[in-house]
């Protein structure tokens, strides 16, 4: 028997379709959950606030890695490649990636 592909109305509420801007993320697990914690840090401010928690499990999270990826090549393939930055008139930029910025996304731990 053929299986019908099944529509998914999806509503944005105009509350959720401003969104959170983030520009740093932590991200840790346990056995049975990932948790996306999103954040804005502001320049100067010592401290800043979740700005939205996201919890999955973790083929959900897997998937959104799959997904993530695929979205990154096709916008690449569109616009070019996405570069990390680097501080200008540094001289750390010549020393084996140095002085690239750190990746906010990559903090995280267990649960």
């Amino acid at each position: 028997m053929e299986q019908k592909k099944q529509e998914i109305k999806i509503e944005l509420t105009p509350e959720v379709a401003g969104g959170h801007y983030s520009n740093f993320a932590v991200i840790t697990h346990g056995p049975s959950e990932f948790y996306f914690d999103f954040i804005a840090l502001a320049p100067n401010m010592p401290q800043a606030k979740v700005q939205s928690r996201v919890i999955m499990t973790p083929e959900n999270a897997k998937n959104l890695l799959s997904a993530l990826m695929e979205n990154v090549q096709r916008y690449e393939a569109t616009f070019g490649e996405i570069k990390p930055k680097a501080p200008r008139n540094n001289p750390a930029n010549n020393n084996n990636n140095q002085g690239e910025i750190p990746n906010p996304f990559m903090f995280g731990g267990n649960a």
